[in-house]
């Protein structure tokens, strides 16, 4: 199905967005796209406003520099996707596949990446200042010298992960596990010291 006029796409190949006939060049708004492929798709500089993707394939695709806002990218995969320097302000990824991504220079506000998977992505440096990343799947994640303050991190798996210098002041990190992390300077506050005393076996005293 592709029907411009109410603006949903389901099951679709699109390796650029002329059959889309979008009027404002590289400008998405309010559309839906379901089950879509866009791999290999050249489509550095999209702007994406409250648009929904849902279950689509951006296998290889090249979306560097694209700047998404309120857009909710659902239960995606992105192998071998190029986004560097692309952007994310209060978007939704739950569900969606990071893993394999290049993600330099990504910079994302606010928002839910709740059950994401990134494993062994390099986040170092990055931004992520109370985004919710309950559930997710950062092993092995390169997160030093990240700002995850105010960020959710319940039940998220941070085995292997590289915190080193990284900001967890404020962060939830309830159930969260860190076998292995590395954890050299990193910031954090007295609840997170605590919070990570209990999840590496300790019995803290409350009362001590």
């Amino acid at each position: 199905m592709l029907d411009p006029a109410t603006r949903q796409v389901a099951d679709h190949d699109l390796l650029d967005l002329d059959v889309l006939e979008v009027a404002d060049g590289d400008l998405l708004a309010d559309w839906t796209f379901e089950r879509c492929r866009f791999a290999g798709a050249d489509l550095p500089g999209l702007v994406t406003h409250r648009v929904t993707f849902s279950a689509c394939e951006f296998t290889n695709t090249d979306l560097a520099g694209s700047r998404h806002d309120g857009s909710a990218f659902t239960n995606c995969r992105f192998p071998g996707a190029n986004l560097a320097t692309a952007s994310f302000s209060g978007c939704k990824l739950t569900g969606t596949d990071l893993s394999g991504a290049r993600l330099l220079a990504l910079e994302v506000d606010g928002g839910d990446w709740s059950w994401t998977n990134l494993r062994q992505c390099d986040l170092s440096g990055r931004s992520l200042g109370g985004v919710r990343l309950a559930h997710a799947d950062l092993d092995a994640a390169d997160l030093s010298d990240a700002d995850l303050s105010g960020a959710d991190l319940s039940d998220a798996n941070l085995r292997h992960a590289d915190l080193s210098g990284a900001d967890l002041r404020g962060a939830r990190i309830d159930r969260a596990v860190f076998d292995d992390a590395v954890l050299t300077g990193t910031r954090i506050d007295l609840g997170i010291a605590v919070a990570l005393a209990r999840a590496r076996g300790a019995e803290v005293d409350p009362t001590a």
